[in-house]
């Protein structure tokens, strides 16, 4: 899975939207919360029902204590922190990672513009398009967005782009007022939209994703010093 990322979510979620203003609605009822305990310090995700799948593998594998013990194992400054690969536990330091699995992978389910890439979405990592045309998910191997700050201007360009690139007019690449305001304001990876599945957020502990996504990396993205997952758990 070296292709991960490597180069900077099929349905639509809402009909009928009278205005943009409307996108950005999520059902919060009874999302699951996870507590992710790291070298670093403490991090608190909900997951999204919008994203069924993704959520319920998720949940899976937290229950299963998959994620006990395993890296970020790419780092990479004002973009993301990736993490989730079963052979990080044990690596030797300097090992190139990101190509563990658990022998499947998730449908896409791309819930733009209502749900983006905002600071601190957590995602599905994936293989590339060459090989992964459909952009199905990584089984087990995920990301939390740290990003930056862009302009009206950047925005406007990159949806141009992405509307000539992918679709005309199609509203899956048309950033929502809600999505303007948060990649203006908090940051985030709008490149990244309709394009790899985001299934949840950041809703503590944000400051760690900051100081992870700052640590010393090697040519390989990998950390110098590992950054470790401790355990993951269900909050009940």
């Amino acid at each position: 899975m070296k292709t991960l990322f490597r180069f900077f979510v099929i349905f639509q979620v809402v009909t009928g939207l009278m205005a943009c203003s409307t996108v950005g609605k999520i059902n919060s009822k009874n999302e699951p919360k996870v507590w992710i305990e790291t070298t670093e310090g403490t991090i608190v995700v909900k997951l999204y029902n919008e994203t069924s799948l993704h959520r319920d593998n998720f949940v899976k594998l937290v229950k299963q204590k998959f994620y006990d013990g395993v890296l970020f194992h790419r780092v990479i400054a004002d973009f993301m922190i990736q993490g989730g690969d079963p052979d990080s536990k044990s690596a030797k330091p300097d090992v190139e990672l990101g190509n563990g699995d658990v022998g499947y992978t998730i449908p896409a389910e791309f819930r733009t513009p209502a749900i983006y890439h905002k600071k601190g979405a957590l995602a599905a990592a994936r293989t590339g398009d060459s090989e992964n045309p459909t952009k199905a998910s990584s089984g087990c191997q995920f990301y939390i967005v740290e990003g930056k700050i862009f302009t009206d201007a950047e925005l406007d360009k990159m949806q141009a782009n992405k509307i000539a690139r992918f679709g005309v007019n199609d509203s899956t690449y048309k950033f929502s007022a809600n999505a303007r305001n948060d990649y203006k304001t908090i940051g985030g990876t709008p490149h990244l939209d309709g394009n790899y599945t985001v299934f949840g957020e950041v809703i503590k502990g944000i400051h760690v994703v900051d100081k992870i996504s700052k640590v010393k990396t090697n040519a390989l993205d990998r950390p110098i010093e590992d950054v470790r997952i401790k355990k993951m758990r269900m909050i009940k």
